[in-house]
């Protein structure tokens, strides 16, 4: 990837080899899938506990555009459209 320089609390410098983020985007999307193979047969509870299904039958969600949505600046008093 890159070189980044990583220390404790800016007592110490060293410089190490960047590796590739998988908080978000594509790798996270990826991990996620993993994870969720590796759990498809454990159950999980829905609506307020009172129905459980296997975590396998949950269906993936597809990407969405949020293009034309409008969202709230300032402190709730503003909205402006995204584009």
């Amino acid at each position: 990837m890159g070189i980044i320089r990583v220390g404790g609390r800016g007592t110490s410098k060293r410089i190490v080899d960047k590796i590739e983020d998988n908080w978000s985007g594509a790798p996270f999307k990826k991990y996620s899938e993993q994870q969720k193979e590796a759990a498809k047969d454990r159950y999980i509870t829905m609506g307020r506990g009172t129905a459980k299904i296997k975590f396998g039958d949950v269906m993936s969600t597809s990407p969405k555009s949020s293009k034309g949505m409008w969202i709230g600046t300032g402190r709730g008093t503003g909205r402006r459209r995204l584009d």
